[in-house]
């Protein structure tokens, strides 16, 4: 069975998003295209916050140069791109009430993030973390589910599955105000300021 069909059936199976994405990377060899790699991307799930999950599903942290090999072979230092770099991302969040919880350790959650999200998580705010300003353009797109986009002056957006932002480096968050999980796409193009 290929990657696809099994995610679907892993999709249909638990009645929600897949928790495993496929990527497919291709190459140039001898003048034609090639697949360079056909893999299984686990979402990581944070220990600190249940149902809070990201994939990096890739990253060029600077103007890739198509004359050289497109590998993505490690963790990178910092998932936030250069300018000319791009990252694309895919995010579930959990409802605002798990971080509600009196059993949220909001620490722990700030120390995972600082590993898993590099570049990004050193972005949060420490009065408000979800709360963040960085030097990119964003295309995020709603995948499943509703979030509000909070703005730097307190304006909210109410955003449905299908709904694009252009994020132009400006500060913001996004709350989960519902009751369940949100899965957004994130593709962040670095920028200079």
């Amino acid at each position: 069975m290929n990657g696809r069909a099994s995610s679907k059936k892993e999709f249909s199976k638990r009645g929600a998003k897949p928790t495993t994405y496929r990527r497919v990377v291709t190459e140039n060899v001898n003048g034609k295209a090639a697949v360079q790699s056909d893999e299984q991307l686990p979402a990581y799930q944070f220990k600190s916050v249940p149902n809070y999950e990201h994939t990096l599903v890739w990253v060029n942290p600077t103007t890739p140069d198509l004359r050289e090999e497109q590998r993505f072979d490690r963790y990178p230092d910092s998932v936030v791109p250069g300018p000319g770099g791009t990252s694309l991302h895919i995010v579930t969040f959990p409802p605002g009430s798990v971080f509600a919880d009196p059993s949220f350790d909001g620490q722990a959650a700030r120390s995972e993030a600082l590993v898993r999200l590099r570049g990004l998580a050193d972005h949060f705010e420490k009065e408000d973390p979800a709360m963040h300003k960085t030097n990119t353009v964003d295309y995020a797109v709603v995948y499943e589910g509703e979030i509000w986009l909070e703005l730097g002056d307190a304006k909210t957006v109410h955003l449905k599955r299908g709904d694009v932002v252009v994020q132009n480096g400006t500060r913001h968050a996004w709350r989960n105000k519902g009751t369940t999980a949100v899965t957004m796409l994130f593709f962040l193009n670095g920028a200079k300021e």
